[in-house]
């Protein structure tokens, strides 16, 4: 990887990445996974693999349209899941995210049966929680649902507030749809809402993108995620081909745009994509999933430097400092619906083993630190890096230095500098080991 290709080149959300996994042999058992890992504050994620559509930038796990028999099995096997874990070990969560997918493709009756599940066996419950959502799916019914069960935040996918846009995107919605579901949100009392918004759109400008951003403000959101558009290989978008002239100095041009402009309206920055509003400044960070950020948890402070994840479905990571799990993974509609038919039919004894995933070395593990830390606004806690690994992360990342050199990293080696921000998706794919690029570059991921 160069840091004077584009500075476009992958979005390091999580390290490593699933494409990184590989079959565990023997499969090792959950209880010998978590055992002497610690427990006390662990990130909760719940993943619901259904949509109403596939939009064309999305390489996401999931399915649309699934038939409703599907969904009930699906449910049936979560909590045969939840149970499993149960079983292994004895978690105290402090942060819960449900996502996909869009959860909210499940029915109102289907998403009390969710959170039963996650109350009744994977045992979160009052702590923050946040769901995702989008406009046709973010009714009341459902979002009443959401708020009887505590949820603290609720996050929809808008991309875009010019119909043309989204179309675009391979993504139709009427703005109607769109305002009636950002109404919906705020009448049911959710204290956070965060919208994700894209640029880099085909025919989008810098006078569409000021508007949707407009838009956006108009709701007072507590957060805004800004996602640059990828096209990546598996995807609607992807089928199309074709290359776009210009487009990494058009999406950097809209990018910093959208810097000043939500400056100017008092949200303070957190990563590239991260802005919150005033009022969530000091809202605890969920760091590499931060969905389930910005809201007050009556559980303890989770860090994801520190401590571990738990997934519950077939699409969900799990994580503990040397381990890192999911079962099967993939990206083109045939393969996800594979993966999800082997899930279902999979017996409970299955379900209390880690199936595939990545083992991390001690220098994997001090990389991830790196990584889960410096992409954000607040960059390494030196000290804190320190007494983890006994050792300095400028010794153990000389590298840094070239960061350095550009104008990328301030001279501490700890923080970004804003021009660092804007290359963070150089940044990451430089930082990642060969090991992981090259289990990446091989991957059977279809």
């Amino acid at each position: 990887m160069s840091l004077d290709s584009s500075p476009y080149q992958g979005y390091l959300y999580a390290y490593p990445h699933k494409s990184a996994y590989r079959r565990l042999d023997p499969r090792p058992l959950l209880r010998d996974v978590w055992a002497g890992e610690p427990q006390g504050a662990l990130f909760a994620y719940v993943h619901v693999p259904f949509c109403e559509m596939r939009c064309g930038f999305c390489n996401l796990f999931t399915r649309a349209h699934p038939p409703a028999e599907q969904v009930t099995a699906y449910l049936a096997q979560l909590r045969r899941q939840a149970l499993a874990v149960r079983e292994a070990m004895s978690p105290s969560f402090s942060q819960l995210a449900v996502g996909g997918g869009t959860p909210t493709y499940l029915t109102a009756a289907e998403l009390e049966e969710l959170f039963a599940i996650v109350e009744d066996t994977f045992g979160a419950s009052g702590i923050a929680t946040s769901v995702e959502t989008s406009p046709a799916t973010a009714t009341p019914e459902r979002l009443a649902v959401l708020r009887a069960h505590g949820t603290t935040r609720v996050s929809i996918g808008v991309q875009s507030f010019v119909e043309a846009e989204a179309r675009a995107a391979v993504r139709p919605q009427k703005l109607p749809e769109v305002f009636a579901a950002l109404d919906t949100i705020r009448a049911s009392g959710t204290p956070a809402l965060n919208i994700d918004l894209i640029y880099g759109i085909d025919g989008q400008t810098r006078a569409s993108w000021r508007h949707s951003l407009e838009q956006a403000l108009r709701w007072k959101p507590e957060e805004l995620f800004l996602y640059p558009l990828y096209v990546r290989p598996l995807t609607g978008l992807g089928r199309r081909g074709g290359g776009r002239a210009g487009w990494d100095a058009q999406r950097q041009e809209l990018y910093r745009d959208a810097v000043e402009l939500l400056t100017d309206a008092g949200y303070t920055q957190q990563s590239m994509r991260q802005f919150r509003a005033p009022s969530h400044a000091s809202s605890p960070s969920a760091g590499a999933f931060p969905s389930a950020a910005s809201s007050p948890s009556a559980g303890p402070d989770y860090s994801c430097q520190d401590d571990g994840m738990v997934g519950l479905g077939c699409g969900a990571r799990s994580y503990t400092r040397e381990l890192h799990y999911s079962f099967d993974y993939a990206v083109a509609v045939p393969h996800v619906r594979a993966v999800i038919d082997d899930y279902l039919s999979r017996p409970p004894a299955d379900l209390h083993h880690a199936e595939y995933g990545f083992r991390l070395d001690a220098h994997e593990q001090r990389r991830r630190w790196l990584l889960q830390s410096l992409l954000r606004v607040d960059g390494v806690d030196a000290s804190a890096y320190e007494e983890r690994f006994t050792t300095r992360h400028d010794d153990d990342f000389p590298e840094l230095a070239a960061l350095v050199d550009r104008g990328w990293l301030h001279p501490d080696h700890a923080r970004l500098t804003p021009e660092g921000l804007a290359h963070s998706d150089a940044i990451g794919p430089w930082l990642t080991s060969a090991p992981v690029r090259a289990a990446m570059a091989t991957s059977p991921i279809r």
